[in-house]
């Protein structure tokens, strides 16, 4: 079962004094029951930001640790950096990973909050999904101001914290805390070193847009003249257009341009429909999408600091490619870019696919080569190393002691040993994997090739599936010994009493199902695998046929093995149906793959013959 996991990622107002990080992490770390994933230090925005994972009570109790100490270590009234802040601890948010569902983040940070509040006399605002007001959903909204303006928030009733005094803790400042979806810090490099530079891109992105302007506005559009509102006339932001009534210009915002006026307003400050003698603003180009501009001395360079609030919403890659075409607009370079803290897996993968298919390339690729093409894509080593291991947070990965990990010689000596395990069903798994390789490999080396483009779309979609099937097999070869294990440890239960017996008997029949369950599924991708290689084998590179016959007939092993291993096993089950429903699955798989191999070998065995009879 899986084990509930929340990440926390609270940033302190430190980026430059090596020693008082340390002291601030070491507090997160001996609270216990957490794991300290990163830690990003910055010089020119005097902010680190810590990452973290664990159990949602380990998570508050942490959390809780680094922000005491950082009241200790912080004093805000000395603080000077380039990032927006409030507090020691500016922002401390809860994000759901595993088993945890986004009320649960909801409720820890409320329940860090009132404690931060209550035993620190810390001032703390709930943000986002936590937020008890909808004005307040918004860091930025909460946050403007910044310390400096902390003492005059608090004195407005409007502005009273969620918990804790209603009055200014002059070393700590505020914090806000509160649930949130992943947020990428992502920040685009840009070859200049003029911050106004930056901020022009940063304006061009940003979900809430920018003051809509006339004139001078090529290339830098900050130049032109402001738009503003009045009796009688009011222009829309995007274009040409100029209405009457304010409603009107809303309605026409919505028809011709597809976005809500009212709510771009209200995210710059202005009160709809009361906007005469107000700024026009025109929407940047992405949703949950924060952007400012900046100059980092450490970089010597102007960088667009953004906040992807949700990255399925809008990606990296996307962010990065309109950023690279507003820079050439303005005569400027962007030279890479830079993640700060973690990026999901997801996230990245989906940013490497999407370069390869620029790049002409198959989706088909090992993860390890997707990742890599996001990396070097991105630019992500422009001004500091990228360690995707460090990095990726969610990567795939296994155990230091798993069988795949073995070199083929160590694995090949480990199956020969006298121990049950690894045995006939981890090979199975092993074989399948290795058909489902070869499938993929036929595929890619076809692709793109003179005289395949009316086959490119379908090797492409085979050489995917492939190695999605391939990583699931290459999983299975440590999991069916790990199934095995499950009944190893049910046959050493203590069988004195007739209960202890009963117990041990009933562990023991839920072992052998999950020893039947994972070669079963070993089967059925193998055979998938078997399908795919037969069909590339057909269409691919004529140089590869041999390839892909071999794929077909060690994925046949892969079904072969993973059925005998489900069969041994199914015939001291005591559940009738179960026995009746996996018996016929079985035979099913059997007959389906006899055939594959059968065709396939045939097929396979004339064309080459043929070939030899062609050239002598």
């Amino acid at each position: 079962m899986t084990q509930p996991l929340v990440e926390c990622v609270p940033n302190f107002s430190e980026g430059r004094d090596p020693a008082k990080i340390k002291a601030i992490t070491d507090a997160i770390e001996a609270a216990g029951g957490v794991q300290l994933l990163n830690v990003e230090p910055g010089i020119d925005t005097n902010r680190t930001v810590v990452t973290f994972v664990g159990s949602p009570d380990a998570v508050v109790a942490a959390a809780f640790a680094g922000i005491a100490r950082a009241s200790q270590l912080i004093d805000m009234t000395k603080h000077a950096g380039a990032h927006p802040r409030m507090g020691a601890t500016d922002v401390c948010p809860f994000v759901p990973v595993e088993g945890v569902s986004m009320q649960d983040c909801v409720a820890l940070a409320r329940t860090l909050g009132e404690r931060v509040g209550t035993e620190l006399g810390i001032p703390v605002y709930l943000y986002e999904a936590a937020a008890t007001r909808p004005e307040r959903r918004s860091l930025s909204d909460i946050r403007k101001g910044e310390y400096e303006g902390l003492a005059k928030k608090l004195a407005d009733p409007a502005w009273a914290p969620d918990f804790g005094p209603a009055q200014l803790h002059a070393g700590a400042g505020a914090t806000v805390i509160g649930a949130r979806e992943f947020l990428i810090a992502y920040n685009v490099n840009l070859n200049s070193t003029d911050k106004a530079h930056a901020t022009d891109v940063a304006f061009a992105l940003r979900e809430k847009g920018r003051v809509a302007r006339t004139g001078n506005i090529a290339p830098y559009y900050a130049r032109g003249t402001k738009l503003f509102y009045r009796e009688g006339a009011f222009p829309c932001g995007d274009c040409a257009f100029v209405a009457t009534t304010y409603d009107d210009v809303r309605a026409h915002c919505e028809k011709e341009h597809g976005y809500d006026l009212d709510a771009l307003l209200r995210a710059n400050d202005l009160s709809p429909p009361a906007v005469v003698g107000k700024n026009v603003y025109r929407p940047g180009l992405f949703k949950a999408c924060k952007a400012i501009g900046w100059y980092v001395e450490d970089y010597r360079r102007a960088q667009v600091s953004i906040n992807l609030t949700d990255y399925k919403t809008t990606s990296a890659h996307a962010v990065l490619e309109a950023s690279r075409a507003l820079a050439a607009e303005r005569g400027l370079v962007v030279t890479g870019s830079e993640i700060v803290g973690l990026v999901p897996y997801q996230a990245l993968r989906e940013s490497g696919r999407y370069y390869l298919a620029k790049q002409g390339r198959t989706l088909g690729q090992p993860r390890g080569d997707v990742l890599r093409a996001a990396v070097t894509s991105l630019g992500l080593a422009d001004v500091a190393p990228f360690d995707i291991e460090k990095k990726v947070l969610g990567l795939p990965s296994f155990a230091a002691n798993a069988l795949v990990k073995r070199t083929v010689h160590d694995l090949v000596d480990e199956v020969s040993r006298d121990s049950p395990a690894p045995g006939g069903g981890s090979v199975a798994a092993l074989a399948g994997a290795l058909g489902a390789a070869l499938a993929s490999m036929v595929a890619n080396l076809t692709h793109g090739k003179e005289g395949t483009e009316d086959r490119d779309e379908e090797v492409a979609r085979i050489a995917d599936e492939a190695q999605r099937i391939k990583d699931e097999l290459v999983t299975a070869v440590d999991a069916d010994s790990e199934a095995f294990g499950a009944f190893m440890s049910a046959m050493r239960l203590p069988q004195t009493t007739p209960e202890e017996k009963a117990r041990r008997t009933a562990k023991m029949q839920e072992g052998l199902k999950i020893a039947i369950e994972v070669p079963l599924a070993t089967a059925t991708l193998s055979r998938d695998a078997m399908r795919l290689a037969q069909r590339v084998a057909a269409i691919g590179n004529a140089n590869c046929l041999s390839d892909g016959a071999v794929g077909v007939q060690i994925a046949f092993a892969g079904v072969r093995g993973g059925l005998w291993n489900v069969l041994i096993n199914l015939k001291d089950i005591r559940d009738g149906a179960y026995v009746a429903d996996k018996r016929a699955a079985c035979a099913t798989l059997l007959a389906e793959a006899r055939a594959i191999e059968t065709e396939t070998g045939a097929s396979i065995d004339a064309r080459l013959f043929a070939l030899i009879d062609a050239k002598h």
